[in-house]
């Protein structure tokens, strides 16, 4: 039953895709915006693939620890209902955290990062997957075990929510009203993926926008009479864009800065500190980077 579920949410989200994505293409020449490249498109399914192997791979041992954790939960739900919204809010909640350590610690920044080396900006961009993220964030589900829910249906709300965080990836809807106070809209995510100081690791959420709003994450998208206009990808683009350094680029950063003559507690602040941490000044944080575009503008 649950298999049959997962398969379900395949075979009716793979087709909504390819229609979007299809029409996005036509829409960006239409237009003549240039949203897409072959070389550009191929990378993101490749990362997207990647990703998957190591899912399935590493699928077994998360299960295994869900499974320990929902035998040993601590409640019980009476309500369908008031299990699915319990758990649709508790998925997105604590995938808010996950995405925030992503951003703000530069050992787990350095797996994120795949998915923000794009500078382009469209639907397949959603699919440029954190390859190795499957092997930790498990850890910050196991509480929906211990809440009493299934490890099926944190599986599938996972799937299901992420069908969500694809489709916001487009320059194509501009804003959604009063949805713009709830939910992650293109908008938002927009914002997300711009290298513009302002802008840098705001909007983390991936359905729901209250957690931005609440723990002083939120940037709404500015027009350009206000702000500058959006830039994609990452501050320092990368010189290389070959499979092996779109994957491995940071890593590379880290292990040379591990290796460099430096002390100890240094070390330790270029792994697990924000990226961008230098102890000389040389490279910025994005709260630095902010801070210094304050100060220009003054």
């Amino acid at each position: 039953m649950d298999s049959l579920r997962e398969q379900l949410l395949i075979l009716i989200s793979t087709p909504l895709y390819v229609v979007v994505i299809l029409g996005e293409i036509l829409l960006s020449h239409y237009r003549f915006k240039n949203s897409y490249t072959i070389r550009d498109t191929l990378t993101n399914l490749y990362l997207m693939l990647l990703n998957s192997g190591v899912d399935l791979g590493f699928r077994l041992v998360y299960l295994i620890f869900f499974q320990w954790f929902w035998l040993n939960r601590l409640f019980e739900f009476s309500t369908p209902f008031w299990y699915w919204f319990w758990l649709v809010i508790g998925m997105d909640f604590l995938y808010y955290w996950l995405h925030r350590v992503d951003h703000f610690s530069r050992f787990f920044w350095a797996i994120h990062v795949t998915h923000h080396s794009s500078d382009q900006y469209n639907l397949t961009v959603g699919f440029r997957s954190s390859v190795f993220q499957p092997l930790y964030r498990f850890i910050y589900f196991i509480p929906l075990c211990l809440a009493g829910f299934k490890s099926a249906d944190i599986l599938f709300v996972f799937a299901a929510t992420q069908i969500w965080g694809i489709l916001v990836h487009t320059e194509f809807i501009r804003k959604m009203g009063w949805l713009e106070y709830i939910l992650v809209t293109p908008s938002h995510h927009r914002v997300h993926h711009a290298s513009n100081p302002l802008y840098l690791d705001k909007n983390l959420g991936m359905f729901l926008i209250i957690w931005d709003r609440w723990f002083g994450t939120f940037q709404a998208e500015l027009p350009d009479s206000e702000y500058e206009p959006i830039r994609y990808g990452l501050t320092s683009p990368l010189q290389k864009k070959d499979p092996f350094h779109i994957v491995f680029h940071e890593w590379i950063n880290i292990f040379k800065d591990l290796f460099s003559k430096k002390p100890i507690r240094t070390k330790f602040w270029y792994i697990f500190g924000p990226p961008g941490w230098s102890h000389d000044g040389s490279t910025m944080t994005s709260e630095q980077m902010r801070e210094k575009e304050r100060q220009l503008k003054r």
